[in-house]
Order: structure tokens, then sequence, then C-alpha cells
């Protein structure tokens, strides 16, 4: 069968082409989500600050929570930390108190702007600098390469490449700032990397004093200890006993390699988005893939009745014929398998740039380019090229050969019994995935979760129906293509009578429709929700913001001027906690926000639901009505969070508030948020003036903000971290859209270009008996719009019902944000590749003379 099959596709190469180039493009984007799969969960870099250490002990960048699955099991999911673990300080004494430690060192770090005038010089990867005290030094490879060592509270050492940049030397002076207004320094020395390697991350030297001019709440916490071990003492040997003293601290000992995540804990983020972004892509992809190749496969073999007739009708068994048949595609899907990861390695590049470019992974992030992802994706490949092969073969191998060599004369004019059925239970199981979605329009999780379900069972129901649906909306054209003339009433008639090949041209107009409009207009209902709570949510007169985040005290300060009634900072994080999904649990990463109680109702309008925001305490918290809808929570209730850093907190919730798109899903207290917080500053300050005091608070204000240079005075909230998130979240989404789009829309060219070139004969056959050139053409537009108006007004339809889900989940009504330009963008690109598909064929077909064409084998 091997044989026949390889002489089958070399005498059929034409007729796979289809079948090949969506294998080749499938095998592709598989390679490179394993390529990002893999990069997330062997990313790691070499330490450079920690490097000399053999042992660092620092906070877990993740944490563990117990949840429970449908089933009753309990289980153990992690969710990575926003914010960098501290650790406290008196931890160091315990530490060195191990047998076999000879020394522990503390590391602390401050983030700190290099100013040059009003610009900040920013570092290595375009990140602000960190400073960290002299004495940690040795824990690393930096070395003074010049000047002096740091000394008093009036002297930093950079390093050279940071001195470089900001066009700095020894004995210069330099301009710092971290929360607080700048504070001027001396240059007295300058370290570099051994070897001059280029640091990942810019760093300045400075001494415990001139640490604390710079924050004065450093030195109560320690980001990290480095262990040296006594001569002769494997640190393997001293680790164990480090875990022992560490059992109640959420902290752990990292050596070798593992050195430079507790170093660069933008690693552990990075490394979390990118395995739910290549899960997220590569199982779309492999799903589309899958039904994409069914409908192409079994499409390809539906031209090949007459042939596989006919070896029916000479003896060939059921079996050779589903060998050779899985034989040809498992070649096809081998050699496309083969040559699609080369593809796949520059789609990785590609998406890299991309990612990095929206802070979803760090700027220098750098692929981990290894074999498993391409033998993965060749064998992906292979398997769902069998399958589809073998899905489309079993009817013609298994059929009559006499019935066999009378339908591939004829189609037949019923839809089997199966796929009514099959077709029948998908539909009963979507009603009642939406019943059960109205059922629930409170619980966020389970809407979103039945929305996406919903339209992968409406477009599999078309897709099974499909020749059904093909005769019925034939059937409603027909009128209308009939008053066209001549060449319309023949469009009607092939339609109705090709059911089978009129409905494999709408299948995937049909999925690449309903599955970009759901996703599409998911996100810019979602964007538009966010936008619309910022701008009635925002009672504040007056906002400031900066790049970098500002200082506390900048509120602080803007409370007592004039005419100034209320102001806040406002301090953005993340906290996680344990949300149920039908019955099953998993952790959520839910945005927080920390506000002064006492400013909160002066500056912000959260549309409080239910309970009393003013009360708001270091112990309280307040939900929105989507966060109470993951976590099951009402007014009353002790929710039990890990703040950003890891750190639990358990606090009644106080109220439930319903714009939580526009702000956050927690409200916390701003102090309490702000001790959880990397960076310690305040992302805006909102403020509230007095009636007519308007005008001369802002130009109180205005002098107020040129002391904290780069910040900004603007008179309402614009979009914040939380809004650029989600424009983020709907770039990755619009990146699977796009990526289901081109996968799709090659399945329409192919599936309108196979259509179109099985149809020699029969444009022969019609140029022979009087039709002219331009009649068939006419024809071939009138099918093509048929198709067009079909799928796309199918694929629309199909989309409203998760729409509804998912506006009833965001917003609490059933109305989604549908921009018609992004409508006709989906349409129009599907429809312009319809009509190309069947059009460009059947203009090259007609250019063959007939009598040429009537004798040419199929």
């Amino acid at each position: 069968m091997l044989r026949i099959a390889l002489a089958t596709l070399r005498a059929r190469g034409g007729a796979f082409a289809a079948t090949f180039t969506a294998l080749l493009l499938g095998a592709a984007v598989i390679s490179a989500c394993g390529v990002l799969l893999e990069s997330g969960l062997r990313s790691a870099l070499p330490p450079e600050r920690y490097e000399r250490a053999p042992l660092i002990v620092a906070g877990r960048q993740s944490v563990d929570l117990d949840v429970r699955s449908a089933d009753g099991t309990d289980d153990r999911s992690s969710q990575p930390l926003l914010e960098r673990p501290r650790l406290d300080a008196s931890l160091g004494r315990d530490l060195a108190a191990v047998d076999g430690v000879a020394s522990v060192v503390p590391d602390r770090r401050v983030t700190v702007r290099l100013l040059d005038g009003d610009r900040t010089v920013t570092g290595a990867n375009g990140a602000v600098p960190q400073a960290h005290t002299w004495s940690s030094r040795v824990l690393g490879g930096f070395r003074l390469t010049e000047g002096r060592a740091p000394q008093g509270t009036r002297q930093v050492v950079l390093d050279t490449r940071l001195a470089a940049r900001a066009g700095l030397g020894t004995g210069d002076s330099v301009r710092l700032m971290t929360s607080s207004t700048p504070l001027t320094f001396e240059v007295s020395g300058l370290v570099a990397l051994d070897r001059d390697r280029a640091p990942r991350q810019s760093v300045l030297y400075a001494s415990a004093a001139a640490m604390q001019r710079l924050a004065p709440r450093f030195g109560a916490s320690a980001d990290a200890f480095g262990v040296f071990t006594e001569p002769g003492t494997p640190p393997s040997q001293v680790a164990p006993a480090l875990e022992r003293v560490l059992a109640r601290h959420h902290a752990a000992v990292y050596t070798g390699d593992e050195r430079g995540e507790a170093e660069f804990t933008d690693i552990a983020v990075g490394a979390a988005n990118l395995v739910q972004l290549s899960t997220a892509i590569g199982g779309n992809v492999l799903l589309v893939a899958v039904f994409v190749l069914c409908a192409t496969t079994s499409l390809a073999v539906r031209h090949r009745h007459r042939e596989l007739a006919l070896l029916r009708a000479i003896g060939t068994t059921p079996g050779q014929l589903y060998r050779m048949i899985s034989a040809e595609s498992a070649v096809a899907g081998l050699v496309a398998g083969v040559l699609g990861c080369p593809l796949g390695v520059g789609v990785v590049h590609w998406l890299s740039g991309q990612f990095a470019g929206r802070g979803l992974v760090p700027p220098d992030f750098r692929p981990v380019v290894g074999p498993l992802p391409f033998v993965a994706a060749v064998a992906a490949t292979v398997l769902t090229a069998v399958i589809a092969a073998f899905v489309a073969a079993r009817r013609a191998a298994r059929v009559h050969p006499t019935q066999a060599l009378r339908e591939a004369a004829a189609e037949p004019t019923r839809l089997g019994r199966g796929r009514l059925i099959t077709g029948g239970v998908l539909l009963a199981l979507a009603v009642s995935v939406l019943g059960l979605g109205l059922g629930h329009r409170t619980d966020f999780l389970t809407l979103v979760g039945l929305a996406n379900s919903l339209v992968l069972l409406l477009v599999i129901a078309a897709a099974v129906l499909g020749p059904l649906i093909a005769r019925a909306a034939t059937a409603l054209l027909a009128p209308l293509l009939d008053r066209t003339g001549a060449a319309g009433w023949l469009a009607a008639l092939n339609s109705r009578a090709h059911a089978a090949r009129t409905a494999a041209a709408i299948t995937p107009l049909v999925l690449a429709v309903s599955f970009a409009a759901t996703v599409v207009f998911t996100q810019t209902t979602q964007l538009d929700r966010s936008a619309d709570e910022i701008r009635s949510g925002t009672v504040a007169d007056h906002v400031l913001t900066a790049p970098a985040g500002m200082s506390p005290d900048l509120a602080h300060r803007a409370a007592e001027l004039p005419g100034v009634t209320a102001a806040t900072g406002v301090v953005r994080s993340k906290a996680i906690g344990v949300g149920s999904l039908l019955g099953t649990q998993e952790t959520v990463s839910l945005t927080a926000q920390g506000l002064q109680p006492s400013a909160l109702s002066a500056t912000v309008d959260l549309d409080a639901q239910e309970g009393d925001l003013t009360a708001l305490a270091p112990d309280t918290v307040a939900l929105s009505t989507t966060a109470a809808s993951w976590l099951g929570l009402d007014v009353g209730d002790r929710a039990r969070l890990y703040l950003g850093d890891g750190t639990p907190f358990t606090g009644e919730v106080i109220a439930v508030y319903g714009r939580g798109l526009g702000f956050a899903d927690l409200t916390f207290d701003h102090d309490l948020l702000l001790a959880h917080t990397t960076a310690g500053v305040d992302q805006s300050v909102l403020i509230r003036t007095a009636p007519g005091a308007a005008e001369d608070s802002a130009r109180e204000l205005t002098a107020l903000a040129r002391t904290y240079p780069g910040t900004t005075l603007t008179g309402a909230l614009a979009a914040d971290a939380q809004v650029e998130e989600q424009r983020a979240t709907a770039w990755v989404n619009y990146v699977v859209v796009g990526v289901i789009i081109a996968y799709t829309a090659l399945t329409v060219v192919n599936t309108q270009v196979m259509n179109t070139a099985s149809r020699r004969r029969e444009f022969a056959l019609l140029r022979l008996t009087g039709s002219s050139r331009s009649q068939v053409l006419a024809m071939m537009r009138g099918e093509s719009v048929t198709v067009v108006a079909v799928g796309a007004g199918l694929g629309t339809l199909l989309s409203v019902p998760p729409l509804v889900l998912i506006a009833l989940a965001l917003t609490g009504a059933p109305w989604p944000t549908v921009p018609l330009q992004g409508w006709l963008a989906i349409v129009g690109s599907t429809a312009l590749l319809t009509v190309a598909g069947a059009m460009l064929p059947a203009r090259l077909l007609l250019r063959v003379r007939p009598v040429d064409a009537i004798g040419t084998k199929e």
C-alpha cells in the first residue's frame, strides 16, 4: 500500500497541494508554540551579582495553593508573584548559625532613577538601574575598575556601561531619585563584570548610610542572602539544613543556575506568561488544524470517489483503501512537518519580539530551541493528517462497490442518518450550554467558560449539518439569483445539486468568521467597558502621573495645598485567590489597587453595589462584582488572599462594587498594599479641589509636580496600568485570531481552488453547449456570492450567542460592543479570499479550449 500511496502522490501532486500546505503551516505554528512552551519551562539565566555566592536564600517567586477538582480530588496549583518577596533582616542570624556556613551577606536593593536634567537615563534593556549596598558586591562578579569604594552618605559607584550612557566619570556629580525628590551624589568609582561582560541589569553601589538616604524605609528587610560555606564544605551538604531553617518562611535556597532566578525575578513572570500564551495559541491552532484538515481531506477524498469506487469494484478491500489513504496522508504529514519546523523558528522570533515589546516577557528574552518541540510538531502533524484521512475515507471504504460507482456519478441528495443525529445532539448541547449560561448571569468565570464552549459546539454542528444548511440557504437565495439571468439560475441549480461541495466551501468561512468575531468583539467589549468605567468613575479634578511612578509623599503634599479637599495615591499590584468554575477550583490572579480610605469617595466612584466603601481599613477589602463571582464571596465574608509578594492576607469583605474593569478587581487600604510592592511607589495621584478653586489649585499642583521630574498634571485619569494590561491581553487574542483567520483563509482558498479545479470537464461541457466564457464566469460569481453570503451570515449568527454571554459577564447587559469596521474587516477579508479562490482558477481553466478540456482525466 505504501508503494501505491507514493505513486498516487506523484500522480496527483496538484490535488494534494492544498492538504500539504495546510499541514505545512500547521506544523510551523505548532512547532513555534512548542518552542515558546519549552522556553517558558526552561527559562533561566546565569547569575551576575550572585555568581560567587554558592548558595542564595531568597523569597519564592510563586505561591502554591490547594485547589479541588470537580471529582473532589485535592491538588496544588502555582501562581507566579508580580512583586519581589522580601525577607526579614533577622533571618540572616539564623542562617549564619547553620553548621558549615562561613558567612551570610544580605543583599538589599532599591530601584533608582538616574536623572540628566529632567530626562531619566535608562540602563541595560531599557530598565531603570538597581542600587545595592557596597557590602553585597562580594556576592557577584562586579570588580572595581576605577576610583574607590563609596564612603559616607554622598558617594555611589556606577557600572561602567551605565556611566557611559549617562556621560559620567569618577568625581562627577549624579542626581538620583527613588520615590522622593532628586538627591545629588558623587561618583566615587566604576565597576564592571569580569571579562568586561555586559550586565543584564545596570547597577550602582552605595554604602548602607547612602542607601538609607535614598530610601528611608531601607534596612528593615533584605531581598536575598548570599551564603558562603566553610572551606571543604560542599553547598549540597548545607542546603538541606538551610531549607529546614526556612520551613516557616516563604523562601527557598537557590544553587547553580537557579541563582539567576533569585536575581532576575522578571524571568519567573515572563516564563509563566510564555507557558500560558503558548498553550492558548497552540491549543487553538491544533483544534482548528484538526477541523480544517478533516474538511480539506474529506473534500480531496470526495473528488476521488470515482477512482476509489473503481478500486472497490476490482476487488480492493476497505482495509486496503484505509491503508492507502492513511499512508498518503502520513507521507504528506511527515514531509510537511519536517519542512514546517524551520518556518516555526521564524514565527518564534517574530512572536518573541512582539511579546517583549508589550511587556509580556523580558526585553532580552531569547527562546530555547531544542529538538523536543520539533519532534512533537512532526508527530502531531502526521497524527492529525492520518486521523483526518481515516475520518474522510470511512464512507468511501465501507460503501458497496456498485453503490460507490453510482454515488461517484451523482452526489447523494439526503444527509446520512448519523450526521443528522450528531448534528441534532450538538445543537441540543449548544442550547443547553446557552441556557446554563443565562442561568449563571452573575458568575463571571462560568459565563466565559461556557461562551468558549458554545462557539465550538455551534461551529462543529454547522460543519456536520453543512449540506443541509447549504441546501436551505440556497433555496432562500435562489429567487435572487434567478433574477440575474441564466448565469444566476445555473449558479442556484449547481449550489443545490452539489450541496456537499457548497458546504465544504461554506464551513471554513463559518469557522473563520465565528471564531474571529467572538474573540475580537470580546476584547472590544472589555476595552469599551473599561474606558466607560474610568470616565464615569473618576470624580477627581486633577491627576498626577509619572512614567516610573511617584513618591507616596506627593499625595500627602498635594493634600496640604490650599483648595485641595482630598488627595490619594493609587498603588497597583496583583493578588492571588482561589476561584470556582462549575465545581472546579482554580487559582486566579486578580488586579489590585490601594487607595486612601479618607479620600476614596471624593476621588473615585466605584459604583458600590453592596456594603460601605468608607469602611475600608488595613484589615478589610472591597471586591468588584467580577472578583466576588470568581471567589464566591459576599459582604461580611472573610477573604483569604495572597498579596503580590506572597504575603497571606485575611480580611473582611466590606463592599462589592461594579467598576472593576476600569479600576481593579480588589481595593485595599493604600498603605497596606504599598508595603507589599517592589517599587514602593504610586502609579498616579487623584486630587479633588474645592468648588471654584480648580484654577488656583492647578497652578499650585503644577509647581509641585516640577519638584518631581517626569511628573505631569492632567485633568482626567488616562489609561493606566490596568487598561494597558488589558490592551496587551487583547493584542495576544488578536494574534490568536490572526493565526486562525490566516489558517482558515488558506482553507477557504484551498477549498475553492479544489472545487473549481475539479470542474474542468463541466466548464468544457457548458462551453460546447453554447455558453460563453463570460456566462460561465458569471455563474461562478453567483456561486461565490452564495458561499460568501451563507458563510459570513451563518458565522456572524453563530458568534451572537457566545458574545451575549461574554457581554453579560463583562457588563451585565446582553449587548456586546461590535464596531462596524471590525466586522467588515473580518467578513471582507474572508469574502475576498473566497471569491479569489474560485474566480482565479476558473479564469485559468476557461483559457483551455473546450475540446481539449472535455477529454482530460479527473
